[in-house]
């Protein structure tokens, strides 16, 4: 992936300026669109590398503008702007190639260090990959990419790597929900659990999917420690 521009896309103008400030510092090129169909004409003047997205906006929503972008710019990498910790529409989101959140109210550090945090992900040498951060970091790729059987090996190997740290579970876990198999999900889960008991993803993942209303959340692990 070029580091060419990065588009934010959001119908807050606050939210678009700080953004944009934010992310002068790394010297990339960014473009601000107000809403859904506007980031489509935007994205489609120019190779974006990243879109900061706003699934919450009047008009064509986020989810929709994330499909569009999956389905015709797929190298382009999303995050998700999200005014909560976890999303309503995260499994949808994650099946989309979504892997990535930052949760409003953000400050300028978070926003640059996710930004270049993506970035590096796009340039890790998978066969020189052999440490847990470096295996999770290529799991998130392959969810971007959709390749999820690669994310599920790569989460595996995260494991083998070092099984003392509880995302990869829930990561894991969450993949395996995906393909719609909730009982291993949950004892990915549980494991999380098991490592950090306060580690709050897992704990949300395993009882949503514990009821019978299985239309909740999949939380991907941002902002999971504690509460």
């Amino acid at each position: 992936m070029k580091e060419e521009a990065i588009l934010i896309v959001d119908d807050e103008k606050n939210i678009r300026f700080t953004m944009s400030q934010s992310l002068e510092p790394l010297g990339i090129p960014v473009q601000v669109a107000v809403n859904g169909e506007e980031a489509i004409q935007e994205l489609g003047t120019g190779r974006f590398g990243i879109v900061f997205l706003d699934l919450k906006m009047p008009g064509m929503d986020g989810m929709e503008v994330l499909q569009r972008i999956k389905q015709n710019w797929p190298q382009t990498r999303v995050i998700v702007i999200t005014a909560h910790g976890t999303i309503e529409s995260a499994v949808e989101a994650m099946q989309l190639g979504a892997v990535d959140f930052i949760q409003k109210p953000f400050s300028p550090t978070e926003i640059r260090e996710i930004t270049n945090k993506v970035l590096a992900r796009d340039k890790l040498d998978e066969d020189a990959a052999v440490d847990y951060a470096s295996f999770i970091e290529l799991t998130k790729r392959h969810i971007s990419d959709r390749d999820f059987a690669a994310a599920r090996a790569s989460a595996r190997k995260a494991i083998a790597a070092d099984p003392a740290k509880p995302e990869v579970y829930n990561l894991l876990g969450a993949l395996i929900e995906i393909e719609g198999d909730w009982l291993e999900a949950q004892r990915f889960y549980r494991a999380s659990l098991d490592i950090d008991p306060t580690f709050k993803a897992a704990r949300v993942n395993l009882e949503r999917t514990s009821t019978f209303n299985k239309t909740g959340k999949i939380d991907l692990g941002q902002n999971s420690k504690g509460k």
